[in-house]
């Protein structure tokens, strides 16, 4: 077994507390490979902002529990070369069963989350306290959900949301012992978030989507006060870079994500965590389309890919400082 500890990570308990003092979320960065390690690494220092480094399904798929994580270990190494030694957290996104959630324990994550939300409420709670059981013995955290998100995004699929009963999540929390509780409030997985039926158009002609539910939020905040609150599926879908990939012959119609004002409101609250991941691959997929159609005999990946990461870094520190708010905070 290997302890998050001895990685020089840290659990999501201290830096959630700190975030809901000081009324900001700490961002939650998806990462496949180390491009994306390195730009999230180089954003959060330069911004002094705590991170958590969120590792999904199709990550784990595509390259290894085990590199993962040496390359958490590389990234804590890296934010001290760089200059600034700020929290860290290797954190499982939806893990689907016990047995992930103990897998990625034992390989050295400090954080995980256990998504019962698809099985009864009864069943739910009875997975996710045997999993808050075996994780609080090494001191990792654990992150619970109540309400199901529409959209598709890795393994994680649903055509319907269910908002998150605010009637429900303290006897959830009680029961199963859970550090933190995702909720269902109007976000969606992936770049697809919305049909356009379901939004409005502005004067530009961008898609609107429909508004969060600050109502349910407020609600869920009253049953239990004081209480880590993460939300799912938090892309914005920047129209820059969607632009840019329909530009170079991608095709991207009618993606829409959830406007940033929105999110720096909730973040305000007591969210304490706000996922992002489709942002990072649609700025990628962007920069590296845009190098191979104006420069078409390229070959090295280290110049499609260099761009790719300056790009991703640039979106990181406008979410640290402009819409989460957690700038200036990993020294708190």
């Amino acid at each position: 077994m290997v302890s998050y500890k001895e990685l020089g990570l840290v659990n999501t308990r201290d830096i959630f507390a700190k975030a809901m003092k000081g009324h900001y979320a700490i961002p939650a960065y998806n990462f496949n490979n180390m491009e994306q390690m390195q730009a999230i690494i180089m954003a959060c220092v330069e911004t002094k902002s705590p991170v958590i480094l969120q590792v999904s399904k199709g990550a784990r798929d595509y390259a290894n529990i085990n590199i993962l994580r040496n390359m958490a270990r590389g990234a804590t190494e890296y934010a001290k070369e760089l200059g600034c030694e700020i929290p860290i957290v290797l954190h499982l996104d939806h893990g689907d069963s016990f047995e992930t959630c103990k897998q990625c324990i034992d390989n050295g994550f400090s954080s995980v989350m256990i998504d019962g939300s698809h099985f009864p409420y009864e069943e739910n709670i009875e997975l996710t306290k045997k999993v808050v059981d075996y994780a609080h013995q090494f001191d990792v955290t654990v992150e619970g959900e109540l309400g199901v998100l529409a959209g598709i995004e890795d393994e994680v699929s649903s055509a319907v949301s269910h908002y998150t009963k605010p009637e429900e999540v303290q006897d959830f929390s009680a029961r199963t012992g859970v550090d933190s509780l995702a909720i269902s409030i109007g976000t969606s997985h992936g770049a697809y978030k919305f049909t356009p039926e379901q939004c409005t158009r502005n004067a530009d002609g961008i898609l609107v989507p429909p508004p969060l539910r600050f109502d349910i939020l407020e609600e869920i905040e009253r049953k239990i006060p004081g209480f880590p609150i993460v939300l799912h599926g938090s892309s914005s879908v920047p129209q820059q870079y969607v632009k840019m990939i329909n530009e170079y012959g991608g095709k991207l119609a009618d993606s829409v994500g959830i406007p940033e004002e929105q999110l720096r409101t909730a973040a305000k609250s007591a969210v304490c965590k706000i996922n992002i991941d489709s942002d990072g691959r649609l700025a990628m997929t962007a920069l590296v389309r845009k190098v191979l159609a104006e420069k078409p005999a390229e070959f090295d990946p280290r110049k499609y890919l260099g761009p790719a990461r300056e790009a991703l870094k640039e979106m990181y520190m406008h979410k640290n400082i402009d819409v989460l708010g957690s700038a200036g905070h990993a020294l708190d």
